[in-house]
């Protein structure tokens, strides 16, 4: 148990507790959706350390993940929370000990409390940045998804981690060794698919997971665009992962209209009414 002082308890969950929220968390989807992906990655592989906290239990308003910040780089890693009362929120964000405000803080939750966060952030004088806005897309039915051409589909395979540093100089947050560390870590935990050049047996394209279970970092390098391998990608991902029981899921930024319309088109929906955001605070 983490109290703050002001009193306020915040509760770590064990691991069979963990196995019960996630049961709890699909049941609040959407808005449950990255705080359940996170959970649901715990109870299945040994990756790097993730804290789990609850206001209550079993009758939890706020649910929060974040890394335990032991090693350089973990500062880099989201903190993600999903809430049931935006008052139970702003009391936690307001604990110093549950947050560490004299720190880089990238905080991952619903766009409808933008207003909330930026206001505790005022009263903290802690500056802030809101640092992306995204449509949250899910695939519900797999069967929809189109067959990967052969002569794509025999240059599909797993990124390992020697490609750790072609990803991270052209991801859009990335270029930095925080963020090396991150997807190395990535690669080496979870699922990945991308396309190999078949002289050089290189990644020319590759989509990643993220812990919270969801695609990210879907990229195809410059001069072998147009040939629909972001396309082959994620459907090869999304059958992979749903074979495995995995919620099938992606962030989109709202000015990417072609990623959009790409998932779009390939089955994924959405809930017209939930964004989700993210929010640095103290900039690296």
């Amino acid at each position: 148990m983490q109290v703050s002082e002001r009193g306020t308890t915040m509760e770590q969950l064990n691991e069979m507790q963990l196995k019960t929220v996630e049961t709890q968390l699909k049941e609040l989807f959407p808005q449950s959706q990255q705080v359940y992906g996170y959970i649901f990655q715990m109870n299945r592989v040994m990756a790097d350390p993730i804290q789990v906290f609850v206001d209550h239990w079993p009758e939890f308003n706020v649910i929060l993940c974040k890394p335990p910040y032991e090693k350089e780089g973990d500062l880099f890693k989201d903190t993600c929370v999903f809430t049931k009362d935006e008052a139970s929120f702003r009391n936690i964000l307001g604990e110093n000990n549950i947050i560490d405000w004299t720190k880089f803080l990238c905080l991952g939750t619903s766009l409808c409390y933008e207003e909330m966060v930026m206001a505790v952030a005022s009263e903290r004088k802690v500056p802030v940045n809101k640092v992306s806005v995204c449509h949250m897309m899910m695939l519900q039915d797999p069967s929809r998804l189109p067959p990967v051409e052969s002569a794509i589909e025999s240059m599909i395979s797993s990124l390992d981690e020697s490609h750790s540093d072609i990803v991270n100089k052209t991801w859009k947050f990335g270029n930095t060794e925080n963020s090396f560390q991150m997807i190395r870590s990535m690669i080496r935990h979870y699922p990945s698919c991308c396309v190999l050049d078949a002289e050089s047996q290189q990644p020319i394209a590759w989509v990643l997971t993220y812990p919270s279970s969801a695609m990210g970092m879907l990229y195809t390098l410059q001069e072998h665009r147009g040939q629909g391998l972001a396309k082959a990608l994620v459907s090869s991902m999304s059958r992979r992962l749903y074979s495995q029981g995995f919620p099938v899921y992606c962030f989109v930024e709202e000015e990417n209209t072609l990623s959009y319309s790409l998932y779009t088109n390939l089955g994924f929906t959405e809930d017209p009414q939930y964004r989700a955001a993210w929010f640095d605070f103290n900039s690296l």
